[in-house]
Order: structure tokens, then C-alpha cells, then sequence
């Protein structure tokens, strides 16, 4: 007699998406362990080393997290948005002071960014209340009260500041909105305030004294337009990152990657890993990584449309918005074409909590597979019998 357990065990992965997985993967590690070899004098495989033990944990959460019903998660969804706001609200008070920002929470071994894993835990929490309401999908009501659970996070983390954590969550809660059939009306509605919000930031709020946005935010959003115009200071990152990519041409520099290697691109192994892969590896190398991303949310849209219940489509819905707006900000950053948030870039940029974040969420749309492709396997023994 086959136990429940054992069936568990047989359910499949998705191989396409462990294979996206698993390729950004190996190339973070490459591109952060030739980056870094001189950032901590004694030490050259510092950031690599911890990298690596990220990715070991995020794979083994990847396996535990496909095998379980992610069906059980709407039913925690008090317990996951609550935690996730006191977790982000005891960062305001307790967290580490990084460059002006407490993002982060020291613990014995690790420090913890909460408004990374807020994303995920608010993609399961928007994704049960939206179900809970599912009849009452198209109501204005139901839009308020999402998008109020959304801006409710996403203010204690500008708090903190970061507003790239905080436009991920707004992106977030309108994926779910769209997936879940709301109304273009309500969206119209949503980008008209949207609108007045952002006028009232960047115009109104400093003409009367009032500060929304610190001074280097605003620097941030806006010199992306002119990144010549102040290249010594606002524009000097995209600037680096620009000359990085061009020198890449091709097949990139390799060991003679200047840019990188003599320290004139800033956090090469965060927010612009994109353009160190540009300039030691070239077009070929850039175009090999958004081929993974765009295969990555492929196989995430395709899950989307396997899920067994309105609960797991809408769970791929926010993850695919979250990965799709995150690679797009931070390409785009690297590139010039975008502003520069602090967004990382998915399994790509060094850090703990964006790539455990990241596998949380990819064990998620594996487990959505899974659950999918048993659900209309029980569905074609029914029908055939």
C-alpha cells in the first residue's frame, strides 16, 4: 500500500525552472567569485564562501518547501502578514545601521533583512485574503482592502528607507489584483492616485518644507535622465556600469575586466553584478542570463496556468511580478535606463535574504507544479474510470 508520504516524495519538479534556477545559480557564483577576490584584504573568497552556504540552504528549502501543499499556507495568513509587519516594524527600532538605513536584524550567524522576505510572505498573505473574498473579486471594496495590506508594509519599509522593497510590494498587490479579474476601472483609478501620490513627493511635499523622500532618493529617481550631468557624484554609478557593459563588447575582457577588478564599479556584487557579468563575458554572457530569467518566468507563467486553485495561481502571479519587475529595475539600472532603487537582482546580487527569498518563492511555484500536475493526473484516472 503506497503511504501518503511516499505518493509526496514522487510528485515531480519542474525541470525547466530548476534548470533556470540552478544556471543563475552557478553564474552569481562565478561573477561574485572573480568580483571579489580583493574586496576583504586576507580573505578573497569571502563574499563566494557565503554566497555558496546561501544557495545551499535556498536549494534545500527549494525541496522541503516543493514537497508540502502550499494549500496549508492560506490558512496561516493572519500568522504570516502579522509576523512579516512586526518583523519590518522591529527593524525601524532594533536594526543595524548600514549607510543611513536599518534594513536588517543581526542575528548569532546571520543578519536578516526582513523586507526581503516581506515580499514573499505578503505575495502568501495578499493571495489567501483575495481568495477569502473570492466572490466579491470585482468590488471596489475588496481592491481597497488589498491594496491597504500592501501599502500598510510597504510604508514601515520606506520608513527604513528602502524604497525598492517598498515599490516591489506595490507591484506585488496590482499582479494579484490583475490575476484575480479586477476591474480596469479600479486600476484607472489606482494610477490617477499613484499620479497625485508622486507629484505631491516629488513637487508639492519639498516646496512646503515637508520631506517625503531623502535627498539622495530623489537624486536616485532623477539622474538617470541626465547621468552625465553630475558624473563625479549622482550619475557615477551608471556611468561605471555603462563603461563596464561597452567593454565587454562581444565576449567580454575577461581577467582584464578593469572596471571591476581596480574597484572603479561600486557594489559590483549587489546592485550592478549584471554589469560585471557584461564586461568579463560580454553580450554573450549578458544575453545568457536574461535567457535563464526569461525562461525562469516562462516556466512561472506556465505554473501559473497549472495551479489547482484560484489560491496557487494567484501565489505565481505575485512571484512572477516579483521577479519580472526585479530583473527589470536592475537590468535597467545597469544598463541606464531605469533608476537606481537598490533592487537586487534575483540569485544574482550577493546577499542572504534576497536569494533565500528568492528560493522560497521558486520552491512555492514548484510546489504549485506539483500539486497541479497531481490534481489533473487524480482528474484523468477519475474521467477514465
Amino acid at each position: 500500500m503506497r503511504t501518503p508520504l511516499r505518493g509526496a516524495l514522487r510528485l515531480p519538479f519542474d525541470p525547466l525552472l530548476l534548470l533556470a534556477t540552478v544556471g543563475l545559480a552557478a553564474i552569481s557564483l562565478t561573477a561574485i567569485g572573480v568580483s571579489t577576490q580583493d574586496d576583504i584584504p586576507g580573505d578573497p573568497w569571502y563574499y563566494l564562501t557565503r554566497q555558496a552556504v546561501f544557495f545551499a540552504v535556498g536549494l534545500v528549502l527549494v525541496v522541503v518547501i516543493s514537497r508540502l501543499d502550499y494549500s496549508g499556507l492560506r490558512q496561516a495568513k493572519y500568522l504570516i502578514y502579522g509576523g512579516m509587519l512586526l518583523l519590518t516594524a522591529s527593524t525601524i527600532f532594533f536594526g543595524t545601521v548600514t549607510r543611513g538605513s536599518r534594513r536588517a536584524l543581526d542575528l548569532p550567524f546571520y543578519q536578516v533583512q526582513p523586507s526581503e522576505l516581506g515580499k514573499v510572505f505578503l505575495i502568501i498573505a495578499l493571495a489567501a485574503f483575495a481568495v477569502d473574498r473570492a466572490r466579491r473579486l470585482r468590488e471596489r471594496e475588496t481592491t481597497a482592502i488589498l491594496v491597504l495590506l500592501a501599502l500598510v508594509p510597504a510604508a514601515l519599509v520606506m520608513i527604513q528607507p528602502d524604497l525598492g522593497s517598498a515599490l516591489v510590494y506595490v507591484v506585488v498587490v496590482l499582479a494579484i489584483l490583475f490575476a484575480a479579474g479586477t476591474s480596469w476601472k479600479h486600476f484607472a483609478g489606482l494610477a490617477a492616485v499613484t499620479a497625485a501620490a508622486v507629484a505631491i513627493a516629488l513637487v508639492a511635499a519639498p516646496i512646503t518644507g515637508v520631506t517625503l523622500l531623502h535627498e539622495y532618493q530623489v537624486e536616485r529617481l532623477t539622474s538617470f535622465l541626465h547621468p552625465s550631468g553630475d558624473p563625479g557624484d549622482a550619475g557615477y554609478q551608471q556611468n561605471q556600469a555603462g563603461i563596464a557593459i561597452g567593454a565587454g563588447q562581444k565576449t567580454g575582457r575577461g581577467s582584464a575586466a578593469t572596471q571591476t577588478r581596480l574597484n572603479f564599479l561600486p557594489e559590483h556584487h549587489t546592485d550592478f553584478v549584471f554589469a560585471v557579468v557584461g564586461e568579463r563575458w560580454g553580450f554573450v554572457g549578458a544575453a545568457l542570463v536574461l535567457s535563464l530569467y526569461a525562461l525562469l518566468i516562462w516556466r512561472g507563467l506556465r505554473i501559473l496556468t497549472m495551479a489547482k486553485n484560484l489560491f496557487g495561481a494567484l501565489l505565481a502571479a505575485g512571484i512572477v511580478a516579483m521577479l519580472m519587475f526585479q530583473v527589470f529595475v536592475n537590468v535597467g539600472m545597469n544598463i541606464g535606463i531605469m533608476p537606481i532603487t537598490g533592487i537586487p537582482l534575483p540569485l544574482m546580487s550577493y546577499g542572504g535574504s534576497s536569494v533565500l527569498t528568492t528560493l522560497i518563492a521558486v520552491g512555492l511555484l514548484q510546489s504549485i507544479y506539483a500539486q497541479g500536475r497531481a490534481a489533473a493526473s487524480q482528474k484523468g484516472r477519475v474521467t477514465a474510470t
